[in-house]
């Protein structure tokens, strides 16, 4: 498209109009003023962290449950209330949420201790390069002369302990301890159920004092909840009838998960916009879902370590060049030794890379059913768990990123 094409395009484009009133209300980061079937553990939360208004230290809390099911939601909107009480009553009291998941955040128990310290007021920490101990004690330093009440939720809180190991929750929980004029409460929150039962029982009995469970939404709460929000989200009258209940009923499958239900409406409003529909439809919401798991299926392949990458472009390869004719490990094992010497990495031998055959069929990017072949032993007859169509793109950002 040349110059002028390109302006034409978004001359255009501005001269539309959108079916959408606030897009903003569909995204996971937004928070609503009310959140539907979530009373019960909302009142709950209220009731742990209440003491704080009383200058006492709540007990520590610990959320779980699985994605899209209203935990971090549900929690900072009880903090919010909190914070705007004690801000008209001049209550001494600071929250601090700390998503574990991101990088350079809470990737290393250095990372979230000079996170921590930053949000305190102690602005100088280098990136690296200080002793952990000294950290701490410019931490506990701020900590002391701030508010005698802080609020400290640590989402994704599995993610941190993977990463860092639980010596750091140990470490944190215990720092109370040590304050004399401030007292830090807890509150850890993950999508892992089996999380807390796998932590060291001295963190678990200090981290999880209390401790709630969140239920996955059925679809016809997953309806509500998107009702509610479309209703704030887009223009009147530009979803059609039925496209709610698609929406909830693709969700409701994927463990009742609410994040899933709207980024499927969202999505499927902006492909209806691109098309120049008027209003979202079913069929919007199908090319949504398949668009939503291509995006998913990219983001884990990205995350996979290189030489799982490279056993999956050899399985890419080899089905484009074999289309439905059957091929197997030691197949995918010809292809992979020469991506190998591109790359200049040393190949694995066949045993391990059958192993990692078997990772990507746990992740269900392929499908790798077992055989026997007599005398000859057993081997791995592979094929793919995704669309035809997506298969190039695939290889295409594979090779990319293994700069073949």
């Amino acid at each position: 498209m040349t110059k002028d094409g390109i302006k034409n395009f978004f001359e255009d484009y501005l001269g539309k109009e959108s079916i959408f009133k606030n897009k903003k209300i569909l995204q996971t980061s937004y928070t609503p003023d009310t959140i539907p079937h979530r009373d019960e553990q909302i009142n709950e939360i209220a009731g742990v962290l209440a003491p704080v208004l009383r200058n006492e230290k709540p007990s520590n809390l610990f959320l779980y449950g699985k994605t899209g099911t209203g935990k971090t939601l549900s929690v900072l909107h009880v903090t919010n209330n909190l914070r705007e009480i004690s801000n008209s009553k001049d209550l001494p009291l600071k929250v601090v949420y700390i998503n574990c998941k991101l990088k350079r955040v809470a990737d290393t128990e250095y990372r979230l201790i000079a996170s921590l310290a930053r949000e305190f007021g102690q602005k100088n920490i280098p990136v690296t390069g200080l002793p952990t101990d000294e950290v701490y004690r410019l931490f506990i330093k701020n900590i002391e002369a701030g508010p005698n009440q802080i609020i400290l939720i640590l989402d994704e809180i599995d993610q941190l302990v993977k990463k860092a190991g639980d010596e750091i929750l140990y470490n944190l929980t215990r720092m109370n301890a040590e304050l004399k004029n401030t007292q830090v409460t807890f509150v850890g929150v993950s999508n892992d159920l089996r999380f807390a039962n796998d932590l060291d029982p001295r963190i678990k009995s200090s981290l999880a004092e209390e401790d709630l469970n969140f239920p996955s939404y059925n679809a016809l709460q997953l309806q509500d909840i998107l009702l509610e929000r479309s209703k704030g989200a887009f223009k009147d009258g530009s979803i059609s009838e039925g496209v709610i209940e698609k929406c909830a009923a693709y969700a409701a499958r994927e463990h009742g998960d609410a994040r899933r239900a709207l980024d499927l409406l969202r999505v499927a409003g902006e492909l209806a916009e691109r098309k120049n529909d008027l209003k979202v439809d079913i069929v919007h919401i199908d090319e949504a879902e398949s668009k939503i798991e291509n995006d998913l299926v990219v983001e884990v392949i990205n995350t996979l370590p290189k030489q799982s990458q490279l056993t999956l472009l050899a399985i890419f390869d080899l089905y484009e060049k074999k289309g439905n004719e059957k091929f197997f490990t030691g197949d995918v094992y010809e292809v992979y030794m020469n991506l190998c010497i591109k790359c200049g990495l040393k190949p694995l031998t066949q045993r391990r890379l059958s192993d990692l055959i078997a990772e990507l069929d746990m992740l269900g990017i392929i499908n790798a059913k077992v055989i026997s072949k007599g005398r000859y032993g057993r081997t791995k007859e592979i094929g793919l768990a995704m669309p035809q169509s997506s298969i190039p793109g695939l290889i295409s950002q594979l090779r990319g990123w293994l700069s073949i």
